[in-house]
């Protein structure tokens, strides 16, 4: 595990993890993101989900070799369950489940978040390596999805399958935002597909917004996608 301190920005957190990457695959990285404290408390609690199969850890506080292997354990074991197909979340599952009244400002949300990517990210990022074979079982080094009306980890991992069918790679979660890249930037025709799916979770189709969005989209291989119901309010948007 690593820490950045003093992050304010973006472009530099995805330049380290690139660096990073080389030196420990196979396994994945993944790194949080917006308000590291509060997605610390809410992804602890989405761990007690009884379909994750939580186990309390059973080693001394200070056997640094013990708590390596029990979170390594603890990653296996979620990345097991979000791959059974018996409780697999699908994509069809997902459709209008953000749409209603907070749509539109859903959508612009949205829009500044990847248009202003460095609102994405606190100052404090924790980067750590996740032993899994693919990059949407990433997710199982910080599940969350917590609280009512937010998406929950197994509707978190159904959107990080759909996105890296997109070609995305799941790399950052935080309290409000799941964070993706793709090696390379991202085409017109491909933001608009992305912006498709996007649609059909957060309603507003005629929204002037979503042509927007892969505008941004078009040409970078970054993508932010919020999880949580509030997630506009809770990033000043």
């Amino acid at each position: 595990m690593a820490r950045f301190d003093e992050v304010d920005s973006f472009s530099d957190l995805l330049t380290a993890l690139d660096s990073l990457r080389g030196k420990y695959a196979p396994a994945r990285l993944l790194c949080s993101l917006d308000d590291v404290d509060q997605c610390r408390y809410t992804s602890m609690h989405a761990s007690f989900d009884q379909r994750l199969g939580y186990e309390e850890p059973d080693y001394e506080e200070d056997d640094f070799t013990a708590a390596h292997h029990a979170d390594n354990a603890h990653i296996d074991r979620i990345a097991a369950v979000l791959d059974d197909p018996d409780l697999r979340v699908e994509w069809e599952a997902l459709a209008d489940t953000r749409s209603g009244g907070g749509a539109e400002t859903d959508v612009k949300a949205l829009v500044e978040v990847n248009r202003q990517p460095d609102r994405a990210v606190d100052d404090v990022v924790v980067v750590q390596r996740v032993p899994v074979s693919r990059d949407d079982l990433a997710l199982a080094g910080i599940p969350n999805g917590y609280f009512d009306g937010d998406w929950d980890t197994f509707q978190n991992h159904a959107i990080a399958r759909r996105m890296a069918g997109h070609g995305y790679r799941h790399i950052a979660t935080g309290a409000s935002l799941l964070g993706f890249d793709r090696p390379t930037a991202s085409t017109g025709k491909e933001a608009q597909a992305v912006v498709a799916d996007l649609a059909s979770l957060y309603g507003a189709p005629n929204s002037s917004a979503w042509p927007e969005l892969a505008t941004i989209l078009c040409g970078q291989r970054i993508l932010f996608i919020g999880y949580t119901e509030d997630f506009a309010d809770t990033l000043d948007i």
